[in-house]
């Protein structure tokens, strides 16, 4: 463990995507129905990513995405470098960045595809189960230090923050949500990947992790089940005074639905792919309504709803 002392059904789809294919590029270029790319994310979206790149390719067995997972700023510097042809990320590109692309006569376009969570998780023999949001400001701007200063508080000891790496979304996302500058007297651990955070919170209980979402909400996985054993995710209340505990909202999709829960962030998928290629196929993918199924069985809230048809019988001819 590195502490840190500073900043740290089918059918249609297929269908629409052959007819993309058909006019898609010549030579030895990629098209949407066969094809290898480099695909670059923040490790906290890995789930989302290796669910929407498999069953891709499950459609197309001739395309192949090479996953590539690490900080989000590293991806971000990647699709700038043109070493990667797409991106998943909480934040579009600056204009800065974009200035960048243009000026290597470069092309760009994202799409928002979900809200996402950042959740909080707490060893289970933590009793501690609720915090608010100004707890948690409180907590990085370094003037709540110990689990006994929180409201409800049940825990005496030091707070370690946990987080995967620095420059990854989750850490950028937590100090931008509140405007920290300055970490440097806090008490903050890199575990180096999401699973290693839920690792070491299941066997710290002074510990507060931060985890994408998507790591513990797929609840039809044996891995999600594996890995939510041992931990509690917290309910975050947006005022400092809640009326009622139906105040604390925890980040799954009733949670997410209206971005009710006061730590949701947007999911981005970028490209700087300026012909019909593979990357283009997957935003299709992504865009249509089984993407979206998928992205919604992950646990997260898709941009474009999986569309539910009731049928009701009523017994009568009307």
């Amino acid at each position: 463990m590195k502490f840190w002392s500073a900043g740290i059904l089918l059918g249609t789809s297929v269908a629409f995507l052959s007819l993309l294919g058909c006019g898609g590029s010549n030579g030895d270029l990629d098209n949407p129905r066969q094809g290898t790319i480099t695909v670059a994310s923040d490790e906290s979206f890995k789930p989302i990513v290796n669910a929407l790149t498999n069953a891709y390719e499950g459609i197309y067995p001739n395309t192949h995405f090479k996953l590539e997972y690490k900080p989000e700023q590293e991806a971000i510097r990647q699709l700038l470098n043109d070493s990667a042809r797409i991106i998943f990320s909480t934040r579009q590109l600056s204009e800065k960045e974009t200035e960048l692309i243009k000026k290597q006569k470069g092309s760009h376009k994202f799409q928002h595809i979900a809200t996402d969570g950042l959740a909080l998780v707490v060893s289970k023999s933590n009793t501690d189960s609720l915090i608010t949001m100004p707890e948690i400001k409180a907590i990085l701007e370094g003037k709540i230090t110990d689990w006994s200063q929180l409201k409800d508080g049940n825990q005496k000891g030091p707070i370690t923050l946990v987080f995967d790496n620095a420059n990854a979304s989750n850490l950028n996302f937590i100090l931008n949500k509140f405007g920290i500058k300055d970490i440097q007297r806090l008490r903050i651990t890199s575990a180096g990947s999401n699973e290693n955070v839920i690792k070491d919170i299941r066997s710290n209980p002074l510990h507060l992790g931060f985890i994408g979402v998507s790591w513990i909400s797929e609840g039809h996985s044996l891995a999600t089940r594996e890995l939510s054993k041992g931990i509690n995710v917290l309910g975050v209340a947006q005022k400092a005074n809640p009326d009622s505990l139906s105040n604390y909202i925890q980040p799954f999709q009733s949670g997410l639905e209206f971005k009710r829960y006061p730590l949701h962030r947007d999911l981005y998928i970028i490209s700087r792919e300026g012909y019909s290629g593979l990357g283009g196929g997957l935003m299709t993918y992504i865009a249509r309504d089984v993407g979206g199924l998928i992205i919604q069985k992950m646990g997260l809230l898709p941009t474009v709803p999986y569309p539910r048809e009731l049928e009701i019988t009523t017994g009568k001819n009307f």
